[in-house]
């Protein structure tokens, strides 16, 4: 099965749901000029799978059809050339010092607890510049699915017993596919995702993708790199498996 450069005039009006196990070979991204690869299909786990594996990922607004992207440049991090912020170190610091007290105001950390509170947070977080978000009921549905297959997993930050922010996203391999972030509390997604790159470089993670520019990521050191070498980094690190298990590294704030 290959996909097709459709346009929403001419989209197939029913698209096959695609199981986890089948891989869907979509338009080379390299042929794109503008970033978008092609049109419709659906969020079925196979065709989710299946774009990340190719370097792409679904991006589009209500009334449109599905969209895959691969844009040029890509944003990304290298776990590695993570930068902290004084500002922030301080504030991790001083959570250290609470949860040594055993503060209840003290943030802390779990993962893959709350997915679908987590992505629907994220779905109702205001974006400067935009109106609306992207991640409707179609999205949250199909990632919950995927979350349950095991691919795309949740970060949180508790305080007093509530959720104070988190992100989610897509492992694959040695590579983190960062999707979406929303705090309630200030610092408590930032905390909660520095915490994660430093798991995900102790785990042996080799890249952790963005997608396109966000202020957010460039103060911890995230930096733009052509489409090209994008896919050439994601055929490398894609398949590679970690050396532990970032999931439980994370929990436990690092490795033993």
């Amino acid at each position: 099965m290959r996909a097709e450069k459709l346009s929403q005039k001419n989209a197939e009006p029913e698209f096959p749901y695609v199981p986890i196990d089948y891989y869907f070979e979509f338009p080379d991204p390299e042929e794109s000029d503008n970033g978008t690869v092609c049109y419709n299909g659906n969020l079925s786990p196979g065709m989710l799978r299946s774009a990340y594996l190719q370097g792409i990922f679904p991006w589009y607004n209500k009334d449109e059809p599905v969209i895959w992207w691969s844009p040029d440049p890509r944003f990304v991090l290298f776990p590695e050339n993570l930068h902290v912020p004084s500002r922030l170190a301080r504030v991790i610091k001083q959570n250290e010092k609470k949860a040594a007290l055993n503060d209840p105001s003290a943030f802390t950390y779990t993962a893959d607890t709350c997915f679908e509170q987590v992505i629907r947070n994220c779905s109702q977080t205001p974006r400067r510049g935009q109106m609306g978000t992207w991640i409707g009921e179609d999205v949250i549905q199909a990632y919950c699915e995927f979350h349950e297959l095991g691919f795309a997993h949740s970060f949180e930050t508790w305080q007093n017993g509530k959720l104070a922010g988190g992100f989610y996203g897509v492992l694959m391999g040695s590579i983190f596919f960062g999707e979406s972030m929303f705090t309630l509390v200030p610092e408590a997604a930032k905390t909660a995702f520095i915490r994660f790159v430093t798991a995900f470089n102790q785990s042996g993670g080799k890249l952790i993708d963005s997608q396109i520019y966000t202020d957010n990521i460039a103060r911890f050191g995230g930096k733009n790199i052509s489409r090209s070498s994008f896919l050439y980094y994601e055929e490398q690190f894609v398949h590679k498996p970690l050396l532990h298990n970032v999931i439980r590294v994370f929990r436990q704030g690092g490795l033993d």
